[in-house]
């Protein structure tokens, strides 16, 4: 399977703590560049979303935003640790035991005492766990868009190998033409100037021409390449760079094949083929 870099999720979730939106976006970029936008009640949070990101992004650049609304805590009851003020009245007891000193013990002293009365951070931790659990669920919707995405590129990259391979083959059956056709033409050349033709010039002169067309070892590196990249394709993964760099040599090859040919359907397959490799090229930018 490939992934695409480019992709968007959006994901929603609301309880008693209050309402928190969570959108994620990515497109292509050289090398991982991930950043989280909170508002201030969630920027303890950041550092924790960046590992969480970076767990399952591995290339492009991503952009998270959250939006939240936190319940009014002004209205809301106080909730108090029963079981730690039932210590602490405990130990007070305790402690009047071994001084001696006897009176009941202030109920606001109890209060005060730190974690008797439900703080604020407390609940806040319950909606740290609930945007966190949001994050994931916008994390999983972003990567299978990027997969989808990825399949539909894949599709567009086996589509142009093919149109390639065609190509190919119609460069390699014009070369016996093409050879067939310059005999044919230094033969009528000694025939219309009526010179004596030299059987060994003749062999040397095609000698010649062979080796300035021979475009076999650029037919072969193509049909290569092309080979590599549908082997790429087929594994998967983070392929993104060795697309790009298969993509350079393709259209290296085809450049090459282009300049050595002396025919008009050879140099026309070699244009097409150009056009194919910078069609895959620009859609290599995506994937990651």
């Amino acid at each position: 399977m490939i992934h695409s870099m480019t992709a968007f999720a959006r994901a929603q979730s609301q309880g008693a703590w209050g309402t928190a939106v969570c959108e994620i976006k990515s497109v292509n970029h050289r090398y991982l560049e991930i950043r989280v936008h909170l508002p201030d009640t969630l920027y303890e949070l950041e550092q924790a979303m960046h590992e969480l990101l970076c767990q399952h992004v591995k290339r492009g650049k991503v952009e998270c935003y959250f939006r939240f609304q936190g319940i009014d805590s002004s209205n809301q009851p106080l909730q108090v640790n029963a079981l730690l003020a039932k210590r602490v009245l405990e130990a007070n007891q305790e402690i009047m035991k071994l001084s001696s000193v006897s009176g009941a013990i202030n109920p606001m002293d109890i209060l005060q005492w730190p974690g008797v009365i439900q703080s604020s951070e407390a609940r806040l931790e319950g909606v740290h766990r609930e945007v966190m659990k949001l994050l994931e669920a916008a994390v999983k919707d972003l990567l299978e868009a990027r997969l989808r995405e990825g399949e539909e590129l894949k599709n567009i990259f086996l589509q142009r190998l093919d149109s390639i391979k065609l190509e190919l083959g119609r460069a390699k059956d014009r070369i016996p033409m093409i050879l067939q056709h310059q005999r044919e033409r230094i033969l009528k050349y000694f025939s219309d100037t009526q010179i004596e033709m030299d059987k060994q010039r003749l062999e040397q002169e095609m000698v010649m021409f062979t080796q300035k067309i021979d475009v076999t070892e650029e037919i072969e590196r193509l049909e290569t390449h092309v080979n590599e990249v549908r082997r790429v394709l087929k594994q998967g993964g983070l392929i993104g760079r060795r697309l790009d760099f298969l993509m350079q040599e393709l259209n290296r090859e085809a450049n090459t094949l282009g300049s050595k040919s002396v025919d008009v359907d050879t140099t026309r397959a070699s244009l097409e083929m150009k056009v194919l490799i910078e069609q895959m090229r620009e859609q290599v930018q995506n994937v990651e």
